[in-house]
């Protein structure tokens, strides 16, 4: 008679620092583990502390406080299947990315990480001692091999593993979602078991953390490729993978393969996961934004009542001389449309002071954009005070191409807690909007339907902090910059590459000169949710003191 085993994969969502909590969710699934007869419970990587958690984890305190709860989860899980979580550890001056197996009442495997990302968000160099290739261990009939996420991205590990024994390959991560990730995870795992000839068990986390999304998706590999079970991607899903002994080794029992949505919603789903762990994860549980009848103040509120529900939104409408009225009507329309609260604050009596303080000093210059950005600040003064007097977090709405070329006021609109669009180019903000108005989805708290009005959609941008501003004005048309700043930014491409794509050398210059004056502006914004692999914050690094340019 062939051998079984089950094995539980908790796909979960941890928060960073809630130890306690973290381990009472690894004891809960660890429970349906037992419950199922699983015969190992399996959490992913770093799961008891939260993951990233950056120089954190270099406090004495903070690591001795994780080592015991770990001695005490093992001591609460001694009684029923071994349990997989992962979490630091540390062996005299190193600290290592370890992965726990806890079984009766100890730790009885400690597998620790030897491939250490240090690219895009990770430093993990900085924080961890890289270790030598780890073995297999066995639980029950089963002898598994573990590479920690980076580790499975390398040949090196997985064939060590499987050279020394293991039978079955269970990878545990913290792989945050950039656009198009899956696949590249995909891929990759696909070429270890075609290496080593192993099945192979892909377990993420979800949630959010900061700018990052995990975006779960774990699953599972047999011999030759082929996908045995596939979990749903953001969801919470506790799943049991029974594998059989045959005569070729140990194979993955076919389960359920969940249908991944396309980009444009797992987007959207990312800019709604990441404030809502954001909010709740900080202690937030309402916002307030400007809502200006633009179309990014009109995506903003969207994706905040989808992610909180409307009756948690405040939008404000703060209108000068300069506001016109069918920017009053669309924002009046798009909170109408939504559900969410809109008040109306006039800015006129605040910068008639602000202009009658200032006039002294500014007498004899030429009025400009110092007298433009006055209005912008005063709208960051009332919101700001808005958030502190009602305890709602204030939410900035400029999008990747305003935030790349500073075509936004510091201390003005910049202003606030959160910036869910902040890796979102202008065109793509188009493109969401008409996406969100076609598509509503059950994790989805605001209503169904056109919730963003067309003539919001359509209208050309405008600051509208002077007669008859249009953003065209100033920027090349957005088809344009989002093209050059795709390039500059997210391909690290030089001058002379655009120029010989088709792109005028003059706006190709201005643009570059605008991204690096404006790296101190970014240096000072409000995070925002991660959709690309070149996100401004961790992913691009740039200095704020800058005189190089490309000369080519």
């Amino acid at each position: 008679m062939s051998s079984k085993f089950r094995l539980t994969l908790a796909q979960l969502n941890p928060t960073l620092g809630a130890l306690s909590a973290n381990a009472a969710k690894a004891k809960a699934a660890w429970k349906d583990g037992r419950k199922a007869g699983a015969g190992l419970v399996a959490l992913p990587e770093m799961f008891l502390t939260g993951y990233q958690t950056q120089d954190l984890i270099m406090k004495p305190a903070f690591e001795a406080d994780v080592a015991a709860h770990l001695a005490d989860l093992a001591a609460e899980c001694a009684d029923g299947p071994a349990l997989g979580i992962g979490g630091p550890w540390r062996e005299g001056a190193r600290l290592y990315n370890a992965y726990h197996i806890l079984q009766g009442g100890q730790t009885v495997a400690r597998i620790l990480k030897h491939h250490l990302p240090n690219d895009g968000v990770f430093d993990e160099v900085r924080l961890y001692t890289s270790s030598e290739i780890h073995g297999p261990y066995r639980i029950g009939p089963l002898r598994i091999g573990s590479p920690i996420c980076e580790d499975s991205w390398y040949p090196d590990v997985a064939e060590a593993q499987a050279e020394s024994g293991a039978e079955v390959l269970l990878v545990p991560n913290g792989s945050p979602y950039h656009r198009g990730k899956f696949d590249l995870r995909m891929n990759l795992m696909v070429s270890r078991v075609v290496e080593t000839g192993l099945p192979l068990v892909y377990l993420n986390m979800v949630g959010g953390q900061d700018d990052q999304v995990f975006d779960g998706g774990s699953f599972v590999l047999n011999p030759g490729g082929k996908l045995a079970m596939k979990m749903p991607v953001f969801d919470e899903v506790i799943a049991h993978v029974d594998f059989e002994e045959t005569d070729d080794g140990w194979r993955a029992v076919a389960g359920e393969k969940a249908v991944h949505p396309d980009d444009w919603e797992q987007d959207y789903r990312v800019m709604v996961e990441a404030l809502r762990d954001y909010l709740g994860k900080t202690g937030f549980s309402k916002v307030v934004l400007g809502l200006s009848g633009g179309i990014d103040s009109a995506i903003v509120a969207t994706i905040a009542s989808d992610a909180i529900g409307p009756e948690n939104v405040r939008c404000v409408m703060l209108p000068s001389e300069y506001t016109s009225q069918h920017s009053l009507e669309d924002a009046a329309d798009v909170a109408k449309r939504l559900g969410t609260r809109l008040d109306t604050v006039p800015i006129g009596g605040a910068r008639s002071a602000v202009t009658e303080a200032l006039a002294p000093l500014f007498e004899g210059t030429e009025e400009g954009v110092a007298e433009e950005n006055i209005q912008s600040r005063l709208r960051g003064v009332m919101l700001m005070a808005l958030s502190n007097k009602f305890g709602e977090m204030l939410l900035t709405t400029g999008n990747k191409s305003e935030v790349a070329v500073g075509y936004a006021t510091i201390y003005g609109d910049m202003a606030g807690g959160y910036n869910p669009i902040k890796d979102l180019y202008k065109m793509r903000v188009f493109q969401t909007c008409r996406w969100r108005n076609q598509n509503h989805r059950p994790w989805m708290k605001a209503p169904e339907g056109e919730v963003i009005p067309p003539r919001v959609i359509d209208k050309p941008p405008s600051a509208e902090l002077r007669a008859d501003q249009k953003d065209e004005d100033s920027l090349p048309p957005y088809e344009a910059l989002d093209a050059i700043l795709e390039g500059l930014v997210d391909r690290e491409e030089s001058v002379a590459d655009l120029v010989a794509a088709g792109f005028e050398r003059e706006t190709v210059k201005k643009i570059e000169h605008l991204l690096y004056i404006s790296e101190y502006k970014r240096f000072q914004s409000a995070p925002g949710a991660r959709l690309t692999s070149r996100a401004f914050w961790l992913d691009r690094r740039y200095p704020i003191v800058n005189r190089w340019r490309d000369p080519s």
